[in-house]
């Protein structure tokens, strides 16, 4: 089966992303309100089977330069561990918006060995952070 990506908001199944967001360890709290408002605020990414079925997610919050922040990866049931997860991560790096940029940064508790082969490190001591760092500094 082939699947596709898209950045367009009007194809993304909000309610879906809500429910697969409020089952993380990381978004439990959120209300669809929320979930509502972090998707209008963030350049999102949509991975959906060749019929447009939706069965994937991921947002950045980026100024385009300097930053950018890479939040809610999400591959839903039953689509997890085929290895579309670091499809949409590696598509994600390589859009116009994000491939320039000089810090990707991320959090995870438990996904470091997808995000680790794509060229991110711990941040510090830091248990969560990791980061895409190509700035230069003297």
């Amino acid at each position: 089966m082939e699947y596709y990506i898209s950045t367009d908001k009007d194809k993304l199944d909000i309610p879906k992303i809500h429910q697969q967001v409020k089952s993380t360890y990381w978004g439990g709290y959120r209300t669809l309100e929320l979930t509502t408002t972090t998707i209008e605020s963030c350049l999102c990414f949509g991975l959906y089977t060749q019929n447009g079925e939706q069965i994937g997610f991921a947002r950045v919050l980026t100024d385009k330069v300097v930053f950018a922040y890479l939040m809610d990866v999400l591959v839903f049931e039953p689509y997890k561990g085929k290895g579309l997860g670091k499809m949409l991560v590696k598509h994600i790096l390589e859009h116009p918006d994000i491939k320039n940029v000089f810090t990707v940064a991320l959090k995870t508790k438990d996904a470091h060995g997808l995000y680790a082969p794509l060229g991110f490190s711990k941040v510090g001591d830091s248990e969560m952070w990791m980061a895409l760092d190509k700035a230069k500094y003297d």
